[in-house]
């Protein structure tokens, strides 16, 4: 048995932090390995994390910063709507509740001690799935409504006591263009929670219930204090920026982004009064996504190996006026509002926090994740086909160092999906892929160049883009450039 002393030993903390990352980790591998998209197991468009008995998130494998941001608002919803026994599983992709898009399902299991009806705690999963209906193929095309998007999920068991809802899964699969791939990816979730279940169960002989209660607990205290101590370090005061989207895909006028943060001690305020509106176009976020991304730029201030966990955020209080382009109301459409606008609300604050740290921040990255769609039907086999993509760029150049290029930055944390793989699955070919020299920005440390991708459709396919700065550049800072919009 390992007990625990009333102040938090280091050392033991540390281990505890090992032990809690790891199931996730695990969970991140069993998911990979079983999936069957090219855009979960090439591109990994997938998290996974640990949450405690309230559903506060303790752990988390380093995956995708949009998605386990967002994520405890996911497990509070399943929670609050939910009584939960040993060998359930919660699905949902409503980003109205805790969701981030609808392509992103998420699924969340109960732990329980084992032969027990104790609640240890919660695992969960959420992975981009290439198509959940909607009207186009790949479920990202431009929308005036939620509705258009696709399948909305709330939090409903797929599995019950271990025995699967046959009569939901069919619901889903019948409203989705690849649902073979579908049940593939979503039954990989399933034993990717299932590993995190036994892993956390594992841990209860060797280090005893209540221990593992404390040091959950510890874990988040010791990223709150992180955080404080790293806010306290600010100079006081308030810290404004703006940027803007191009536009919404429906109206062509640019969205605004506005954010003061306001630094008091060691707490901070972000208040996003003076956005946008909700728009028609799928630019809104939603409330967990704005979350998200502030938890990402204040907990990448810190610096340290400090968890990535609940704590993070408790010293920040956070304001988007309901009914805004970052706390949308339904039915607006959010596709977007998930992989461009959380971009550019880190893009905002960092902007915003440059002044109060300088020498730290870097200038503005590629700020969008650049969406690629494409669908149709396989002239092989006469099967339906996504494929998705979100396309790499540059990172913006910091204080001490040329920002890196053709990489996926910020919100995003995926790979590209290899050119053999993509022409092995799909009816495509890469006709060129490549760095786009010079697109970067000139300064003392240059922002990083963008990609080029060209890609030849070998049979009839419906395309969709959904990407942004093309015609507002990522900003320098301190004398540097802007770098080159996209195209």
């Amino acid at each position: 048995m390992i007990s625990t002393a009333a102040a938090p030993d280091p050392i033991r903390l540390e281990i505890f932090k090992h032990l809690f990352a790891s199931i996730p980790d695990e969970m991140g591998a069993i998911l990979r390995r079983s999936s069957y998209s090219p855009n979960i197991k090439e591109r990994r468009d997938f998290s996974c994390a640990l949450f405690d008995a309230a559903g506060e998130m303790v752990a988390q494998a380093a995956h995708i910063p949009v998605h386990l941001g967002a994520m405890p608002l996911s497990v509070r919803a399943c929670i609050e709507t939910h009584n939960f026994a040993p060998g359930d599983a919660v699905l949902l992709n409503d980003p109205y509740r805790g969701g981030t898009h609808l392509p992103d399902m998420t699924i969340v299991s109960p732990v329980f001690i084992p032969e027990g009806d104790t609640l240890l705690g919660f695992v969960a999963s959420r992975a981009h799935h290439a198509d959940v209906g909607g009207q186009a193929p790949g479920s990202m095309s431009l929308a005036t409504e939620i509705y258009q998007e696709g399948l909305i999920v709330p939090p409903v068991k797929l599995l019950e006591a271990g025995k699967m809802n046959v009569d939901l899964l069919r619901l889903i699969l019948a409203n989705v263009r690849t649902p073979a791939e579908r049940e593939g990816d979503l039954r990989a979730q399933l034993a990717a929670n299932h590993r995190g279940v036994q892993r956390l169960q594992a841990l209860v002989d060797p280090v005893g219930r209540a221990p593992l209660f404390t040091w959950m607990a510890e874990l988040i205290g010791y990223a709150e204090r992180a955080t404080r101590t790293q806010i306290a370090n600010l100079p006081e005061g308030r810290y404004a920026a703006e940027d803007v989207l191009d536009d919404d895909g429906v109206d062509p006028s640019p969205v605004l982004l506005q954010v003061a943060v306001e630094i008091q001690g060691d707490h901070a305020v972000v208040d996003f009064a003076g956005s946008s509106a909700q728009r028609r176009g799928g630019v809104n976020a939603v409330y967990a996504i704005t979350v998200s991304a502030v938890m990402y730029v204040f907990r990448s201030l810190i610096g340290a190996e400090v968890p990535f966990n609940s704590g993070c955020l408790r010293p920040i209080t956070i304001h988007a006026p309901a009914g805004s382009v970052l706390n949308a109301e339904p039915p607006a459409a959010v596709a977007a509002g998930n992989v461009e606008t959380s971009q550019r609300i880190v893009d905002v604050l960092l902007r915003a926090l440059s002044s109060a740290a300088p020498g730290r921040i870097p200038a503005a990255s590629q700020g969008t994740m650049n969406n690629v769609t494409i669908g149709g039907y396989h002239p092989e086999t006469g099967e339906p086909y996504t494929y998705y993509e979100t396309i790499a760029g540059g990172a913006g150049g910091h204080p001490r160092r040329a920002g890196a290029s053709a990489i996926h930055t910020h919100m995003t944390n995926t790979l590209n999906t290899p050119v053999e793989a993509l022409e092995f699955t799909y009816p495509l070919r890469v006709q060129r892929y490549a760095i786009r020299r010079g697109s970067g920005g000139a300064g003392r440390q240059p922002g990083g160049d963008g990609v080029i991708r060209e890609i030849e459709l070998l049979a009839p396919a419906t395309v969709s883009l959904l990407t942004d700065r093309r015609r507002s550049a990522p900003y320098g800072l301190d004398g540097g450039e802007s770098g080159s919009p996209g195209r």
